[in-house]
Formats: structure tokens, sequence, C-alpha cells
């Protein structure tokens, strides 16, 4: 059953999803969401092109019978190692930086092969940068059992540690950010929230016992830019913190819970 959305402060009936709010990021977010992307894709671009070294130079066959007897040089050996390492932190950068850049301007649920692609973009770079120099390692006929396992080892690993940390798996959309914002000014009164660099959500008040007891600094922002800092969201524990805040309850508040739940694809 579809669920129905709050469109005012007050206790009125919930709207239509015609009337859905639009999420806009500010100037000054978009902008700063652009350079991060700029990076990362810059970043992403020299890590593919080290790869190509890597593949091209690196394992590339003897030239000679001589060096052929003589099996893979000690000195490709390392710089394929090092290749690996430097290709796995330009690709956990720039996903870091995508990941940025995507909370400061999310995509829509309603282009959902935009929103997978754009959203895990940096697991899939992860993915181009390491599976094809990792397969040509373990086909290499000049490389040794041994250095085979260690370097082959070793690519594993930082690969699925990219491939990990790129991964967005609760990524913002303009839905979600749409409905958080229009949520708190609805139960708030204006887009403030408050919360602690520890916690995963955001609140109503400064008042309220989970701010009170943070053990980490403290902010009040809007909801977006609560959102851009990685914060899940508000609290779904609305009517404990309406009470602890002196707001009042909204008869149609599991309307509202239900709301914001299915914004975050829940």
């Amino acid at each position: 059953m579809a669920t129905t959305k709050p469109k005012a402060r007050s206790d009125s009936a919930p709207g239509s999803k015609k009337d859905a709010p639009i999420f806009t990021p500010t100037p000054e977010a978009r902008s700063s969401a652009n350079s991060k992307r700029l990076i990362a894709i810059i970043l992403w671009i020299v890590a593919i092109a080290l790869e190509a070294v890597a593949i091209f130079w690196l394992l590339r066959p003897p030239f000679d019978e001589l060096a052929e007897n003589q099996g893979f040089p000690q000195w490709r050996f390392y710089a394929l190692i090092g290749a690996f390492v430097v290709i796995g932190a330009l690709s956990i950068t720039g996903s870091f930086l995508w990941k940025k850049a995507n909370r400061l301007d999310p995509a829509s649920r309603k282009e959902p092969v935009r929103f997978f692609v754009q959203n895990q973009l940096g697991a899939i770079i992860a993915l181009i940068a390491f599976v094809p120099l990792v397969i040509l390692v373990f086909l290499n006929k000049d490389m040794d059992g041994k250095q085979k396992g260690i370097a082959g080892g070793v690519g594993v690993a930082i690969a699925l540690a990219a491939v990990l940390l790129g991964i967005d798996f609760k990524p913002l959309s303009q839905e979600q950010a749409a409905v958080e914002s229009q949520v708190v000014i609805q139960l708030v009164g204006e887009d403030s929230v408050w919360w602690s660099e520890g916690g995963k959500v955001v609140h109503l008040c400064e008042q309220a016992s989970d701010i009170k007891n943070a053990s980490t600094p403290i902010h009040n922002t809007t909801i977006a830019d609560a959102l851009a800092e990685g914060k899940e969201g508000i609290t779904l524990k609305l009517d404990t913190e309406l009470n602890q805040c002196g707001l009042p309850i909204p008869e149609n508040l599991a309307d509202i819970e239900a709301w914001v739940r299915e914004a975050r694809g829940k």
C-alpha cells in the first residue's frame, strides 16, 4: 500500500505523490561537487593509465631468449607491486571524493540506471583498474609460482579493498534529501538540525538526549549540510525527540516516519 505524504507542519492530511518536494543543491554545493568529481575522474584516469603501463610494459614478454631463460626480472616484480599499491591509492581516493560529491549533489531514484551508476562508479572503476591486471599476472608465463602468488595476492587484496570502499551501501537520493528537509521544516519550523560528528543521524534540537550525551563535537546546520557530511538523515525516534524538544506532536506522525523510510528506500 502506498505511503501517504505529509504536506505541512499542521496535522493536515498528507499530500499526493505529485506534490512530492524537489531537492536542488545550492550553487556552492553543486560547485564543490563538480570540483570533487573532476578530481576523482583525473585520479581514476591516472590509475587506469598506470594499469596500462603495468600490462604493456611491466608484464611484456622478454625480447630475447637469454632474458626468457632468466625468468621474470625482479625489478619488474617490485615495480608491479608498487603499481598495485599506487593504483589502489588513486582508486580509493577518487571513490572517496566521488561519494562526497554525491552527498552534495545526489542523483534521483526516478532514473534507476543513472542512480546506480553514479553511486557505484567508484566500485566499477576499481574493477576496471584491477581485474585485467590481476588476471594477466596469474596468466604470465615468465613469472614463477612464488612471484605470481605474492603479486597476485597483493593485487587481489588491494582490489577487494578498492571495490568495497568504492561501494556506496546507503546512497543519498534527491528524493530523500527533499523529504528530510520538508519533514524537518514541518516539525521544527525551520531547516535546522543538530548532529554530532560521531553520530549516524541528526536531531531536532540541542536538548535531545542523544545530542546532550554526545562525546564528539556537535554542529547545528541545515539538513542538506548534515547529509553532505554523511549523516543518514533525521532520527526516527521522533515522538521521543519532539517531547524532549518541547515541540508539538502531529497526529500524522506515523505517516511522516513512514514517508521518511520510503524516501530512504527502506
